[in-house]
């Protein structure tokens, strides 16, 4: 290590940075958060992918080896867990307020799906005739629209609400509450949002209440078994797995000829599946979306 790295009187932080297919985005960034106990940066997504970011709190030198030998030995192992070829990973130190500031340069308004505006509270917009804006800063770790699943969530979001009021929407893992501020911006009179995470609650509940929306959306941690129904409009960007298990409580909660909003599954296989198992509760399926490995569906039920 050169004299440039060498850590100075101050909190410093190492800085891991590699860039990642769209299949590993969460993934990378979750492992990155675990063994950093720290911040993970996200770029917006690309076609190929995003530049992802763990931030280690380093003393010295020996710090630095350290961390570096054995965060790409981790991330080595999930690139061939997933026969991916591994990426080149760069490193910096950097000082504490350099990182408290260094992600905002990734962040500017930005239109996740036609008439929906993502922007930061650094950054001015003057929304047109048509246009809904949500305000939401990221911090380290974004929430925001970005990934491939979210944004299919909120396309057929729109579909669900397009030419016909809806009066209540459930938001299933709210997350950052993105979802459900677009639901009740596109005209849901009322959006119940919960999520397991205590975490999420909190910042979901930041959000809406910055956007003006607390008399729209109610954001809590309540457990989906004690949700009371019916509703019109579901959504859940989670997994597969989770969305699968739920689908019994959801076909219990969804009116009929209500529809319900899945994302988080992979194409292919995880599709196929989800398809199987709502259509054998007696939903129907009315659109999907992909994007690279991704899959969305909408469906109604009969």
């Amino acid at each position: 290590m050169g004299e440039k790295n060498a850590t100075p009187a101050g909190k410093k932080w190492l800085k891991f940075s590699l860039q990642t297919p769209s299949r590993l985005v969460e993934s990378v960034s979750d492992m990155l958060g675990v063994l950093s106990g720290s911040g993970v940066e996200i770029s917006p997504e690309t076609e190929s992918g995003s530049l992802i970011s763990g931030f280690f709190p380093v003393e010295n030198e020996a710090d630095e080896t350290e961390i570096v030998g054995s965060v790409r030995r981790v991330l080595e192992e999930l690139f061939q867990l997933y026969a991916q070829p591994i990426p080149e990973m760069s490193t910096e130190i950097i000082d504490d307020q350099d990182w408290a500031t260094s992600w905002k340069r990734f962040f500017t308004p930005v239109e996740i799906v036609p008439g929906l505006i993502i922007k930061p509270s650094w950054e001015e917009y003057q929304a047109v005739a048509g246009e809904k804006v949500i305000e939401m800063d990221p911090g380290q770790a974004f929430g925001t629209g970005q990934h491939a699943s979210t944004r299919m969530a909120l396309s057929l979001l729109t579909t669900c609400l397009s030419g016909q009021p809806v009066e209540k929407v459930l938001d299933v893992g709210t997350g950052t509450g993105i979802l459900a501020m677009a639901a009740a911006l596109f005209g849901a009179e009322s959006v119940v949002a919960v999520d397991n995470d205590p975490e999420a609650v909190r910042v979901a509940k930041e959000n809406v209440e910055a956007n003006g929306l607390t008399s729209k959306i109610s954001i809590s941690g309540t457990a989906l078994a004690d949700i009371q129904g019916p509703f019109p409009c579901i959504l859940a960007n989670i997994v597969h797995d989770v969305l699968v298990e739920m689908a019994p409580r959801f076909r219990a909660l969804v009116r009929s000829g209500g529809r319900v909003i899945l994302a988080g599954i992979l194409k292919g296989e995880q599709e196929e599946n989800s398809i199987r198992v709502y259509s054998e509760l007696g939903f129907q399926l009315q659109a999907s979306e992909h994007d690279g490995e991704w899959a969305a569906l909408l469906l109604e039920m009969n």
